[in-house]
């Protein structure tokens, strides 16, 4: 087992590795296997890959990120700006039906809403404006609603699960109760967990998953 000192390095290591991420200006502290991140990024994207990395180390039970995004002044944009592009990116991305998600900018923070039928449709939705000039943080509210009647949800999850030999070896529990799944057991890392998470997300008929899975000390 890892001690504090060691995932700290580990994440460092990591995060120098990673090319879409400026480390130097990344301070990092593990306590308890809780990893902070802290400093500043050019861009919203270097702050969520900046915590994806800290995720993907083994032995880190969770992340706090403290990075605040300085935007350099070439790429400053003011909120109506921000607004329009983002529209304009959701509305070129092929996976997101028309007319099914609404916008709000403000100070750089970009806000979603509206009602998709899949988890995918979602997560395209927050990727299309993550990448733009001027965000500084996206906030995803957008609802779930199926119209597929959630029925074998559970099997059709296991079933994943196994294909991706994760249920056999942590002994996951799926439970689906009215279109809700909730995940238990033990992992062995947060990108893992994160694996298995949207594995229950790609299910059909499902409106929210409550992920109560704990990485393994």
């Amino acid at each position: 087992m890892k001690n504090d000192r060691q995932l700290q390095k580990d994440i460092l290591n990591e995060l120098d590795w990673e090319p879409s991420v400026d480390a130097s200006r990344i301070g990092v502290e593990v306590s308890d296997g809780v990893a902070t991140l802290s400093g500043h990024v050019d861009s919203y994207t270097q702050k969520w890959a900046a915590e994806r990395v800290a995720q993907r180390v083994a032995g880190i039970k969770s992340v706090a990120v403290e990075l605040d995004v300085i935007l350099p002044g070439p790429h400053q944009r003011n909120d109506t700006e921000i607004a329009q592009a983002a529209a304009n990116a959701i509305d070129w991305n092929a996976s997101i039906p028309k007319d099914t998600v609404r916008l709000v900018v403000e100070k750089g923070w970009v806000t979603l809403s509206g009602e998709v039928e899949w988890a995918f449709i979602r997560t395209a939705a927050e990727t299309s404006v993550r990448n733009l000039y001027g965000v500084k943080g996206v906030v995803n509210n957008i609802a779930i609603h199926p119209r597929v009647e959630p029925r074998g949800v559970k099997t059709k999850i296991e079933a994943a699960l196994y294909r991706r030999a994760h249920l056999d070896a942590t002994g996951i529990v799926v439970d689906v109760k009215r279109g809700t799944v909730t995940l238990t057991g033990e992992v062995d890392s947060l990108a893992e967990r994160n694996t298995i998470e949207w594995a229950a997300w790609s299910a059909p008929g499902v409106q929210k998953v409550v992920d109560n899975l704990v990485v393994a000390n």
